[in-house]
């Protein structure tokens, strides 16, 4: 899914003072280095400019929309494109060529397939955490109380396809509790696992808490202990060939910084 930001309505301003602030002080540190003959302009990045593409995992919809909006809103002229979807694709994509100057996974396992093909401009950071949670229906009809519950007879489950991250750690939960579950279907990321039980063609699915957060009135969750072995890093990292370079680095730092970490947090995510 790809989304093109054209302007920003909906974070808070404080987000914007503060990096504005910070733009400032990076901007006097500039001069005082230069007056010094210390410092050098590879030291001090340009201001980033023009269009930046972010290939990110299909569980950072909410949070990334609104920080690419807040990433225009702070350099006035900029245009955040979000490419959405599950990460095993997004790194297949990176490394077959797909122009990207971002990209933000849902596991360090699918990083590697980008980090491995050398298509990285630095090491991976890990800037978020990921739990899973049971979504049933509105309400939980099938009283869908446990990892276990999900394999009764008749219940209609959906998993992640094991090739992506919401799948290897719904697959490492099961296996933690000893569990063997038979999905109704394999989704190929976490949002399609989710419609399935929001249009009522599944009535429970494997998806990341903060996917049911975002998904309001129109599922419930149900907490899990097993989740707790299967607790997925998200790592991040500028590309290596990333045809806007400034701007990659400059939404790296936007999701790293404590405004970043505040709009991920209150999304669901766990800090790093």
């Amino acid at each position: 899914m790809t989304r093109t930001l054209s302007r920003a309505r909906r974070t808070p301003h404080t987000m914007g003072a503060v990096i504005a602030a910070l733009l400032v002080l990076s901007g006097c540190s500039s001069s005082d280095d230069t007056a010094a003959g210390a410092g050098s302009s590879a030291s001090h990045p340009a201001k980033p400019s023009g269009t930046v593409t972010v290939f990110a995992a299909a569980s950072l919809q909410e949070s990334f929309t609104a920080l690419g909006e807040e990433f225009e809103r702070t350099y006035p002229g900029t245009k955040v494109v979000l490419n959405f979807g599950g990460s095993d694709a997004l790194a297949a994509s990176i490394t077959g060529g797909a122009p990207a100057d971002v990209f933000a996974a849902a596991s360090p396992g699918t990083m590697a397939i980008v980090s491995e093909a050398g298509d990285n401009a630095s090491a991976p950071v890990t800037f978020a955490r990921n739990q899973l949670e049971i979504a049933t229906l509105p309400g939980n009809p099938d009283e869908v109380a446990s990892l276990k519950d999900l394999t009764r007879s008749g219940l209609k489950v959906v998993l992640c396809d094991r090739t992506v991250p919401c799948g290897t750690a719904a697959q490492k939960a099961l296996d933690a509790s000893g569990l063997r579950l038979t999905p109704a279907s394999y989704e190929q990321d976490v949002r399609s696992a989710l419609t399935k039980v929001e249009l009522k063609e599944a009535d429970a699915a494997l998806v990341y808490r903060t996917d049911v957060r975002a998904a309001g009135d129109k599922v419930e969750g149900v907490d899990f202990p097993e989740s707790a072995d299967a607790v997925n890093d998200y790592p991040i990292v500028p590309l290596k060939d990333a045809p806007n370079a400034d701007a990659a680095k400059a939404f790296v730092a936007l999701v790293r910084s404590a405004e970043g970490q505040k709009a991920l947090t209150e999304a669901g995510f766990l800090k790093p």
